[in-house]
């Protein structure tokens, strides 16, 4: 029975990092017909009442200092990190940003050495110079080589890792409210869309309905707003109680390499040896920082 438990965990691991490794692409094909802000706005929103049907309780206000954390995780984590994001694909190839992006748990561990004052290990130094100088050689290859990317989409990206490292640590006060996880996340995912709605209005103002009705657009916003956000959200909650968090986390190394083989297969994306180089100093470093 354990048996069983742990290979629906792996599956389920293997399902989600599938669909987060290719949420670049669905974005990419979408920023042909809209801008960032819009396809921020659509995907959150399908997500928000994605949740409510799935856990449909009202949510009540709860107090004006906790509702603060619940707004400052939806700046973060919402708005501010999918708006460089979705900017950053703008500029930059694919490929490059799901790598850049990966680093977040470097910042992660930074932010909180920082704040909790500890120190941080040699080993951890060294993964993070591994990583640090894959990121560079991922983005010289995409100015300098490829001629494919840009310094300013990889620059968002690096700003988006250290958003959500922000957002992460925002997340573990949230967790100390012991309130339901999808109401927190629904609440998150609301306040993600007030902080984006005022852009939208100054910038927009509309969206294109039929434009967005096409085949393809509606397809990669369902995706993104069903898959990416609420179904991920589940599934992931699903794999950490069966593998735990430790097992679990080593299944986010594959996200990047996933959404360079995405990106190569679906965008027509170039995979350079000084790429893979780049992906492997990455994902190396990452590994070698978190043990």
């Amino acid at each position: 029975m354990k048996k069983t438990s742990s290979l629906s965990g792996h599956i389920g691991a293997l399902i989600t990092i599938f669909l987060w490794g290719t949420t670049f692409i669905s974005t990419k094909v979408l920023l042909r017909s809209f801008q960032p802000v819009e396809i921020l706005l659509i995907r959150f929103i399908i997500g928000a009442i994605a949740l409510f049907l799935i856990y449909p309780k009202i949510f009540k206000f709860t107090s004006w200092k906790r509702e603060g954390t619940f707004a400052l995780a939806g700046l973060l984590g919402i708005s501010l990190y999918y708006l460089c994001e979705n900017l950053a694909l703008t500029y930059t190839l694919a490929a490059n940003i799901g790598v850049i992006v990966s680093v977040s748990p470097l910042f992660i561990a930074i932010l909180s050495a920082v704040l909790d004052h500890k120190r941080l290990s040699g080993s951890f130094m060294a993964g993070f110079v591994l990583a640090i100088a894959g990121i560079a050689l991922i983005s010289f290859n995409g100015t300098g080589g490829s001629g494919h990317g840009s310094i300013v989409g990889d620059v968002l990206a690096l700003l988006a890792a250290v958003i959500w490292a922000l957002y992460s640590y925002i997340v573990t006060r949230m967790n100390t409210f012991y309130y339901n996880s999808f109401q927190m996340t629904r609440r998150t995912f609301m306040y993600g869309i007030i902080f984006i709605l005022p852009i939208f209005w100054l910038t927009h103002g509309s969206i294109n309905l039929p434009t967005l009705a096409e085949p393809l657009n509606l397809a990669n916003i369902l995706f993104l707003g069903l898959g990416a956000s609420a179904l991920c959200f589940l599934l992931w909650t699903f794999v950490v109680q069966k593998l735990g968090p430790v097992q679990a986390s080593i299944y986010l190394y594959l996200v990047p390499v996933v959404n360079v083989i995405a990106a190569w297969l679906i965008l027509k994306e170039p995979i350079t040896p000084a790429m893979i180089v780049g992906i492997v100093l990455t994902i190396g470093g990452l590994v070698l920082s978190a043990r």
